[in-house]
């Protein structure tokens, strides 16, 4: 009988290998495309080394980034898997390996006791870990390491209701111009709009997991994303903040109901190096790893 919390430890490991040294291929694309079609020698020379950054990081299997990022697993458990609390004790056991297997730089620091060189809090909580319950055998699982320098640039704001739509849409500009060069552009901009403010922070980071262009089912949101996505090019920050090239690869949105007092909007920022990878564990023991 396969041990299923050792398989579930062994392909975290490997998620987050794959997350940190290749890129999800449609973002390779676009930035290979956009280094073609950008005009400005600035712009074109910084994508070119964007690009044969990601080219060394895949084929030497090495980090794409110094900075590998705080670990987070988004997990989608079906009721009849054969795990349950187990999960997080592997997934948690995963990233310490991986620490030193990939490796990833530790970047797990305790306010009090300083860093603790194992990508894993001292008093736990990270890796966070996002859970979803569904019918099922089988589990989900996503790594997302995201680094500090994007993370950097995330805002939240409680928007008077009476604004609507047109208050969103004023927030995401301000916050994408306020991150203006810092966080290594293009970007990708997740938005979580409705919840509370937790919720709606949640849900912007778990907007950036959809694939580049593959905009939501729901028309009046899909019609969102893709006029966000056109003024926010408008900024033009450019590759790395020099104004030539792409600003923003791609806008996504989630939304969840609110308050009636409040319009909580959360906005979260990927670097151009959009870091995530998945794979599906069954009840079994079988492994269906994500298109990457």
């Amino acid at each position: 009988m396969k041990d299923i919390a050792q398989i579930v430890e062994d392909t975290a490991i490997e998620l987050l290998k794959i997350a940190a040294t290749q890129l999800p291929s449609e973002v390779k694309e676009t930035l290979l495309k956009a280094e073609s079609e950008t005009e400005g020698a600035l712009g074109k020379s910084q994508l070119h080394a964007i690009n044969e950054n990601i080219r060394l990081a895949e084929t030497q299997s090495k980090p794409m980034c110094q900075d590998t990022g705080v670990v987070a697993f988004f997990i989608t458990i079906g009721d009849k898997f054969p795990m349950r609390s187990v999960i997080k004790t592997a997934l948690v056991n995963a990233t310490k390996k991986a620490t030193e297997k990939i490796p990833l730089r530790p970047n797990a620091v305790d306010i009090f006791e300083g860093n603790t060189k194992t990508n894993v809090g001292f008093r736990g909580y990270i890796p966070w870990f996002y859970f979803d319950l569904v019918e099922g055998d089988s589990c989900e699982i996503i790594a997302m390491p995201k680094g500090g320098g994007s993370s950097n640039v995330g805002m939240m704001k409680m928007i008077p209701p009476g604004k609507g739509i047109k208050g969103i849409k004023e927030f995401v500009v301000e916050a994408v111009a306020a991150a203006g060069p810092l966080a290594c552009p293009p970007y990708t901009v997740g938005v979580g709009i409705g919840g509370g403010e937790d919720i709606c922070m949640n849900l912007a980071k778990q907007a950036l997991l959809r694939p580049l262009y593959h905009y939501h089912d729901d028309e009046k949101i899909a019609s969102l994303e893709k006029e966000l996505l056109e003024v926010l090019n408008k900024l033009e920050i450019g590759v790395m903040g020099l104004g030539e090239g792409p600003s923003i690869l791609d806008v996504h949105l989630e939304v969840a109901a609110r308050h009636p007092a409040s319009l909580p909007v959360g906005v979260v920022i990927s670097c151009w190096a959009l870091r995530h990878a998945g794979a599906t564990v069954d009840k079994d023991g079988n492994i269906k790893w994500h298109p990457h």
